[in-house]
């Protein structure tokens, strides 16, 4: 169940998109709240259901990665997000996602960060605000950014720790 939830999370990135450049904002908004409370319940329900499984680590990063990259993408074809936060965030996802599959190849899982959970949290809310049409949105979207690098920092030091 866990998994479905997330991999619904990733299906709904979909109509989320095509929404957001038909620049119908409300419906999108709708469609994008609905998939940011599946990870909220996914988590919860895997760890209360004590159902973590390895699968589900490495598809609940995934699916946060495509659920708010590619809609802010759509933001920045319609003009509303601009392209440079996307693009700093998209080089810091690839390059922790690099990071995080060098350190399977040792044999180890990184866990996600507190710096990169606040990160994801922000993201969402940015996203979800900027789709209500909030300015507010936008400068949480700066925040996201560098909360994103102060976290892959972490991640690059936990890296080298847990790989020495």
């Amino acid at each position: 169940m866990e998994n479905l939830l997330t991999f619904s999370r990733i299906l709904l990135t979909f109509p989320v998109v095509f929404l957001i450049l038909s620049e119908n904002y409300e419906l999108a908004l709708t469609f994008y709240i609905l998939g940011a409370l599946t990870d909220w319940f996914d988590g919860n329900l895997a760890r209360k259901n004590k159902k973590v499984s390895n699968i589900g680590k490495l598809l609940d990063p995934y699916a946060d990665k495509v659920f708010v990259l590619l809609p802010l993408i759509a933001l920045v074809e319609t003009g509303k997000v601009k392209a440079i936060w996307v693009i700093l965030l998209t080089f810091r996802e690839l390059s922790i996602s690099f990071l995080r599959s060098l350190a399977v190849e040792k044999g180890v899982y990184m866990e996600a960060s507190l710096l990169g959970k606040l990160k994801a949290f922000f993201e969402f809310v940015s996203v979800i605000l900027i789709l209500a049409g909030v300015e507010l949105g936008n400068e949480l979207l700066i925040l996201s950014v560098i909360l994103a690098y102060l976290s892959a920092f972490e991640y690059i030091k936990s890296f080298k720790r847990l790989t020495a």
